[in-house]
């Protein structure tokens, strides 16, 4: 029976990794994207429900939040209608853009599957001005187009999936169904989980340095900013292994690596 079931899982996580339109690599995917999307709006709606919204007809702000995101969206489907990426186009049709910023004081944005956009207030004293908005920008819908929630989602139930295999397999040996459990969580999330979120993040990072350049804003920015991010952040982080970001040190030199790159498809607001 548990040869069976090891058997099923193998067959399954086969046929669900796929080669990633965006990053080039393979990526497990378990969940349509379609149920995802769906999921998004209804979260959507009820976090802007529950917080104040700044509206972008009175704030300034909350106007260059749209401004900004706009852009990006529109740099997103030109940099892969260069490329003749048909399968990124296609699945940017599905999207159906919202840039909101609400009022709150904590240093954050992101981006859900579909497009759904959140900036916090508290990000903007650290972001600073306009290009440094689209580096973040950038990043976060990265994570959208790129699937990273997807992703991380069937990388957690791959995770429970083993742990019921593991407990089947180790069932009629309590000393080793005990060492199996003790090791499981931890080995899995410091092996596995964590470096793939880091792996995500300096994927964030590549693309949404590409996106905020094609969109007309200096991709140099982004060094700036992160400075500016490590420095607000102190000290209190815990060591990169056991982080789901990588070092404020590997990231700029990440992204000092890919300036170049970046810069190729930089052309400020503006010019022609």
């Amino acid at each position: 029976m548990k040869k069976v079931l090891v058997l099923l899982f193998s067959i399954t996580l086969f046929m669900a990794c796929s080669k990633n339109a965006v990053t080039g690599r393979k990526q497990l995917k378990l969940f349509g994207e379609a149920t995802l999307q769906q999921m998004a709006v209804t979260e959507y709606k009820s976090f802007l429900s529950q917080n104040q919204v700044l509206s972008e007809t009175v704030n300034k702000d909350a106007e260059m939040v749209q401004r900004v995101g706009s852009r990006i969206a529109k740099a997103i489907k030109d940099y892969y209608t260069q490329q003749g990426n048909q399968a990124v186009l296609k699945d940017l049709e599905t999207y159906k853009w919202e840039f909101n910023l609400v009022n709150n004081k904590e240093v954050n944005a992101w981006c859900m599957p579909g497009g759904k956009v959140v900036v916090y207030t508290g990000l903007l004293p650290i972001t600073q001005n306009e290009a440094a908005l689209a580096i973040v920008l950038g990043h976060e819908i990265t994570h959208a187009v790129a699937h990273h929630g997807n992703e991380r989602m069937s990388q957690g139930a791959v995770a429970q999936g083993l742990e019921i295999v593991g407990n089947i397999a180790t069932a009629n040996n309590p000393k080793y169904n005990t060492l199996f459990n003790s090791v499981f969580a931890p080995g899995a999330q410091v092996g596995v989980l964590l470096p793939n979120g880091r792996n995500q993040e300096l994927e964030a990072d590549h693309f949404g340095l590409n996106f905020a350049a094609m969109a007309g804003y200096n991709p140099r920015e982004a060094i700036s900013f992160w400075k500016r991010m490590a420095a607000a952040g102190g000290n209190q982080k815990p060591p990169e292994f056991l982080s789901t970001h990588p070092s404020d040190e590997k990231r700029i030199a990440a992204l000092e690596n890919r300036m170049n790159e970046a810069l190729g498809y930089y052309k400020p607001v503006g010019s022609k």
